[in-house]
């Protein structure tokens, strides 16, 4: 590349310290005013020229592909779907007059549940595995695909579809909680100090895979959905599903590996902070617009309510939580009733964007962002809420996404090269896509790889994203199969391969990171 892309980068230098316990869901973020060893620092631009090769290479990597999916949309508004829809398993709850028995089925399935997803769990760490993807291999082997062909009696004993909903009620408070959490630890004014190189990247490693997803969506529309989903909210929620990074998942592979300190490492952490922030507002946005007639709310009427709500939150609910903050800090401690009202806000923000049409989720993630972050109450907030999310009720969020899993779905060749047709576009598109930018910006083509692999990691926040598709009828059950297999070899794949074209004599090796960025 003949154009130096030092400049690229800007802002103060900084130091990115990360912590994860073996649940590898607990991840710890930290930013210092000290420098992180050469790999990060950071040149502030000083011309008008170097403003301007920003923007021609953002352009180039996420502008092109923003307007080839538009035009993807555009043509794809004339297909015709010609299959019909499996239905997904039911998770409606039943009435109280078995109540009873099935509070008995419940504690039987919670303490099957939590005692094979930890021995799964232990036995991938051995494999050097993170322990959430044994986690969700337990909850495959619980579904259909297994349990329910191996000891089809005790399977249907145990998992009636009368009582999945009391499960599915858990598991949805279970990601709810998760994802206050997720918003807990993310520190929104630390993103501002990312290197350019991240930032590209990273909206590079969205874009790539989402337009290629929705390419990939004009040829599986017409096979693998029906004309109850529009194409454009069929074409929207694949580009991404496609998108997505598991950003714990990710951060766990690098402690495991001993790459945090790394360049790859330092900028796999800076690009899945700011990948998680905008996939998942694009996710919003996607939902919004299949959502919005279902909530019984005019569209108009739904941006209102989240503008409205957006505003109550940064303006009002923000200040108010500096003040419990502050209140904290000077007794010291977190009381009972302390941990009661945040919990009740959150829940309040949750129902809010339910209630907009939505998700939950998404009130429960922005309540969790406007908690004051300069105050030691988001660490006592981890510490109370982590354990039971972590331990008990995300186990029970993949054993429901099992349940619903069945790879008697994929009957015929035709039905596994579509699943793999799947898989490799997703790898093509996140790893290639965030391979690519990062070449651009100047890596070596080995490291550029093996930020990619990282990037590739979905794990747990895919199987989030397509059960909130398979909800609202985005999706179709055997495109849900699919795209969850998808989730799962490109997270497992992610230590071997890394392992393989990174290795650790590779890392002592490693040059300043500006000085690579020189030479290109």
């Amino acid at each position: 590349m003949p154009v130096s892309l030092r400049a690229f980068f800007g802002g103060p230098s900084y130091r990115v310290s990360r912590h994860c316990d073996e649940d590898d869901l607990r991840v710890q973020t930290t930013v210092a005013g000290e420098p992180l060893p050469r790999q990060l620092k950071d040149r502030a631009p000083g011309s008008l020229s170097i403003i301007m090769k920003s923007v021609i290479l953002y352009t180039f990597l996420v502008g092109i592909p923003l307007l080839f999916v538009f035009k993807i949309v555009q043509y794809g508004q004339s297909l015709t779907p010609d299959v019909v829809r499996v239905q997904p398993v039911a998770v409606s709850g039943s009435t109280t007059a078995g109540l009873m028995p099935h509070v008995l089925i419940l504690l039987l399935q919670v303490g099957l549940v939590l005692a094979l997803s930890r021995l799964v769990g232990w036995l991938f760490r051995r494999l050097r595995q993170p322990q959430v993807m044994g986690e969700m291999l337990a909850g495959i082997l619980l579904g259909p695909s297994v349990f329910g062909i191996v000891l089809p009696s005790l399977s249907a004993a145990l998992f009636p579809p009368g009582s999945l909903g009391f499960l599915s009620a858990l598991s949805q408070i279970g990601l709810v909680f998760y994802m206050f959490l997720v918003g807990l630890r993310l520190e929104p004014d630390k993103l501002k100090s990312h290197s350019h190189v991240a930032v590209v990247t990273s909206h590079a490693s969205i874009i790539v895979p989402f337009a290629l997803g929705n390419l990939l969506a004009l040829y599986l529309y017409p096979r693998l959905s029906d004309a109850t989903a529009p194409f454009i909210h069929f074409s929207l929620f694949v580009g991404t599903a496609m998108s997505i990074t598991a950003f714990p998942v990710l951060a766990r592979i690098l402690t495991d590996l001993d790459l945090v300190r790394t360049r790859v490492g330092t900028l796999a952490l800076a690009c899945a902070a700011v990948d998680d922030v905008t996939a998942w507002c694009i996710l919003a946005g996607v939902i919004l617009l299949v959502r919005s007639g279902a909530a019984g709310l005019p569209l108009w009427v739904t941006i209102l309510g989240t503008m409205v709500f957006a505003g109550l939150m940064f303006f009002a609910v923000r200040p108010a939580l500096r003040r419990i903050g502050r209140f904290y800090a000077k007794n010291g401690r977190l009381s009972p009733n302390m941990l009661a009202l945040v919990i009740c806000l959150m829940i309040a923000a949750a129902s809010a964007t339910e209630a907009l049409g939505i998700h939950a989720l998404f009130g429960a993630f922005v309540f969790g962002v406007m908690m004051p972050k300069d105050s030691s109450l988001v660490a006592t907030l981890t510490e109370k809420l982590e354990g039971m999310t972590v331990v008990l009720l995300l186990p029970l969020f993949f054993a429901l996404t099992g349940l619903r899993t069945s790879l008697a779905i994929l009957t015929g060749a035709s039905m596994w090269y579509y699943c793999l047709i799947i898989i490799g576009v997703a790898i093509l598109g996140k790893l290639g896509g965030s391979m690519f930018a990062a070449r651009m910006c100047g890596m070596p083509w080995r490291e550029a790889g093996a930020l990619g692999i990282l990037m590739n990691t979905r794990g747990l926040m895919e199987l989030v994203v397509l059960n909130i598709g398979l909800d609202i009828g985005a999706i179709s059950s055997s495109m849900f199969t699919m795209m969850v297999l998808m989730a799962i070899l490109t997270t497992f794949m992610a230590t071997p391969i890394l392992e393989a074209i990174y290795p650790e004599s590779m890392r002592s090796q490693e040059t300043p990171l500006n000085q690579g960025l020189e030479a290109a």
